[in-house]
């Protein structure tokens, strides 16, 4: 498991399972309950993994199921984070049934997201291991959801962006325009922002890093530059300023991440381990 991976404590988490159960069950589950007496029935269940992958959110998926019923024991059989082959048992769970099947859908909906977010973050990861260069994440994430999937991310071994907008400024195509430029926005902007938040400001081209440059931004945002034009703005950042970091954006794929992270940059920003991952696919069993 990546040390950067820190899931949110119950305070946050358990307001937004608690929404999400109450979406899946409204006024009440009318299967089980008309087959089960509350807190009567005991019995186990197994999760099973049904293709490879990372396994992610288990302890998210533990106390979705002890929300519903303190009394759950939800045992992780897998190490959250690891690898796991398909038809391997990844969790045991037992206490009432009822919290089991009621709590079934949402608890396996929020672990396959994560693991498959988790899973292809890897594979980009892996891609540039012996780089210098670092995967980050950036904002394109499910809303209501993006608390936990950039939870996944750090946990297949990328390093988490701004979680929001008032975590960093950065300044990008749209603020430019209607500031004015890169100067107006950069300027007016450092006279109000607290310390110590960074400047990050977004360029398409090498004239747009001479002003960034210039005005001293703190990290710059390498967009949709071709590979050569983006070796280039590395090699005159570096010259000018070695204090800078830089970040490379844009159309990243597993095909092109390593191509990027060659130029020199200290980091490549992709939204598709979130956008683009499929779902690790888990089925529950119940072993009465």
């Amino acid at each position: 498991m990546s040390s950067s991976a820190v899931l949110p404590p119950c305070l946050v988490l358990d307001p937004l399972l608690r929404s999400w159960l109450l979406e899946d069950i409204g006024r009440g589950d009318r299967t089980t309950n008309t087959l089960l007496v509350k807190d009567v029935t005991l019995g186990k269940a197994l999760w099973i993994a049904k293709a490879s992958g990372i396994i992610a959110g288990l302890p998210v998926a533990a106390r979705a199921f002890q929300i519903l019923n303190e009394k759950v024991s939800f045992t992780a059989v897998a190490d959250e984070g690891a690898w796991c082959e398909r038809g391997e048992v990844v969790a045991e769970i037992s206490g009432s049934l009822d919290a089991l099947l009621m709590g079934e859908r949402v608890a396996l909906n929020l672990a396959m997201r994560l693991s498959g977010i988790a899973t292809l973050t890897n594979i980009y990861v892996e891609k540039i291991a012996d780089l210098p260069a670092q995967l980050v994440d950036t904002r394109k994430t499910t809303p209501g959801l993006r608390i936990l999937e950039k939870y996944a991310t750090a946990l297949g071994g990328a390093i988490n962006h701004r979680m929001g907008l008032d975590d960093a400024v950065m300044i990008k195509d749209n603020h430019i325009a209607a500031a004015g430029g890169i100067g107006e926005a950069v300027t007016r902007i450092r006279s109000q922002i607290p310390y110590p938040l960074t400047i990050e400001v977004e360029t398409e081209s090498l004239e747009q890093v001479k002003e960034a440059l210039k005005h001293k931004a703190d990290i710059i945002m390498l967009d949709n530059m071709s590979l050569d034009m983006m070796s280039q703005a590395v090699q005159l950042i570096r010259q000018q300023d070695n204090r800078v970091k830089i970040e490379a954006s844009g159309n990243v794929t597993l095909e092109t991440i390593r191509g990027v992270a060659e130029t020199g940059i200290n980091y490549i920003s992709s939204s598709a381990p979130i956008t683009q991952s499929k779902w690790l696919d888990l089925s529950m069993r119940i072993m009465l």
